[in-house]
């Protein structure tokens, strides 16, 4: 499992309307950041299903 991603510090954005910007890689690493821990989640809930069942 990988940390969460970190929001860039001010100085690292030059707000000049880079394309990407320091800001949208950081919400793209979010966002996937956010849609592993969905599936860890529900992989850890289906696991426990699974060893319910097999009692």
């Amino acid at each position: 499992m990988r940390e969460k991603p970190t929001p860039p510090e001010d100085y690292e954005c030059c707000e000049s309307g880079c394309s990407p910007c320091v800001w949208d890689t950081y919400y793209e690493d979010v966002q996937e950041w956010q849609a592993e821990q969905n599936a860890e989640k529900q992989a850890a809930e289906q696991a426990a299903v699974d060893v319910k069942n097999a009692e």
